[in-house]
């Protein structure tokens, strides 16, 4: 029989909801096992494991949180406990997935300890704040955020459904069997942009043919902070980091900076890796409106409605090329740093909107004088789109990684 799911939220306001759910699952022949975090009062379904449990696992007692005046104080002492009791029951076999159901201290409750689980142990979460942004709540993880239209207050003909339908989901995740495939293939992290789509895939090709995994990540910030965090945890052999231009909304002030941290995992951790400067052409913005005021004369494309894009200046060029430069010198073991000479994306080439000579010019010029001597400069007189680029791409990293 499946683990059973866990259901972490505060039973003493939704404790009607939470056993609509538990008898949901118990419908469909699996177990379910309630966490309380709630402070307020005694809860109106009994849990199997109380709030008194999850307050001592988080550092505090019931008693002084009920007494106390401070809400955001009890939240982050039931969020620690939910979490580390959720950890610790992953680890002895006692969770095949998490479901929540809450508002706003319900839902940073829940997913504080769908976070603390390894990817790919079923999440979901159902919230009021699902059709906003849940950046904060899901991180790096794979928690599936649901909204519950209505405020998670009674069971009526909209939130049943809606209940169920959640149930259903994380019901189905955990009944549903998959393979991950081979252990034994070296596993490479790589990342990619729109504009550096052909670059990426064609390399990914190449990598896979020669015995690899690849997992392909979107330098949309998130996607960057997420490999790295993935990095840290031992998940990569390797890295191909064609596309390190979070890095232009980070020095220059867009809206998709990976923070920075970026390009550190590797170094630290010291696997091989290959890195290039796909769309390093570029600063993200959502809208034409939301461009800053003091960026309006500059080089401006509209990808779409909801992204405008702005030409990295030479200036701006030099001090992406310092930052980047400073990382990789960091690394513990051989990094190949790749330069394609004749453009970064595919509207950094002649004939399109952001070609600019000068600006690249200073990148690769920034990159050379400030890399560290374990960082080997290979410049190739093609561009990134270029298969040829790729397959160099590929084989430089290969070189680089231990027998596979």
């Amino acid at each position: 029989m499946d683990p059973p799911i866990l259901l972490v939220g505060t039973l003493d306001t939704k404790g009607r909801e939470f056993a609509f759910a538990r008898h949901l699952i118990e419908g469909r022949g699996l177990s379910a096992v309630l966490m309380d975090a709630g402070v307020l009062r005694e809860p109106s379904t009994a849990p199997e494991i109380a709030a008194t449990v999850v307050a001592r696992a988080g550092g505090g007692t019931l008693e002084e949180l009920r007494e106390g005046a401070n809400r955001a104080h009890a939240i982050d002492v039931m969020t620690q406990g939910a979490a580390h009791l959720a950890q610790r029951l992953h680890r002895q076999g006692q969770v095949g997935g998490v479901l929540g159901l809450g508002g706003s201290g319900g839902t940073a409750i829940a997913t504080a300890a769908m976070r603390a689980l390894p990817i790919g142990v079923p999440k979901v979460m159902l919230s009021t704040l699902a059709s906003g942004d849940v950046g904060p709540y899901v991180q790096f993880s794979d928690i599936a955020m649901l909204h519950s239209v209505t405020d998670i207050a009674g069971l009526n003909r909209i939130s049943r459904p809606i209940i169920a339908n959640a149930v259903g989901a994380v019901c189905g995740m955990v009944e549903q069997e998959v393979t991950s495939g081979s252990s034994k293939r070296p596993l490479v992290a790589a990342t990619m942009f729109g504009v550096t789509t052909p670059c990426v895939l064609r390399m990914q090709r190449a990598l896979t043919e020669a015995g690899c995994e690849v997992v392909v990540f979107h330098a949309t910030g998130t996607g960057g902070r997420t490999m790295e965090a993935l990095i840290q945890s031992g998940f990569f052999s390797a890295v191909a980091d064609m596309t390190t231009t979070e890095w232009c909304d980070e020095v220059v002030g867009g809206v998709l900076s990976a923070g920075p941290d970026r390009l550190s995992a590797a170094a630290m951790r010291g696997i091989p890796q290959v890195v290039s400067v796909g769309a390093l052409d570029m600063v993200n913005f959502r809208g034409a409106d939301t461009v800053p005021e003091r960026f309006r004369g500059r080089n401006l494309y509209r990808h779409n409605t909801n992204v405008t894009l702005m030409r990295t200046s030479p200036d701006e060029c030099r001090r992406i090329g310092r930052r980047i430069a400073a990382q990789l010198s960091a690394a513990k073991a051989s990094v190949r740093l790749l330069l394609p000479l004749k453009g970064v994306s595919a509207i950094d080439k002649a004939g399109e909107v952001f070609y600019d000579p000068e600006a690249d010019a200073a990148l690769f010029a920034s990159l050379r004088e400030n890399v560290s001597k374990n960082v080997e400069v290979v410049e190739l007189d093609l561009h990134i789109n270029e298969e040829a680029f790729a397959l160099a791409a590929a084989r430089h990293l290969l070189e680089l990684m231990p027998a596979r």
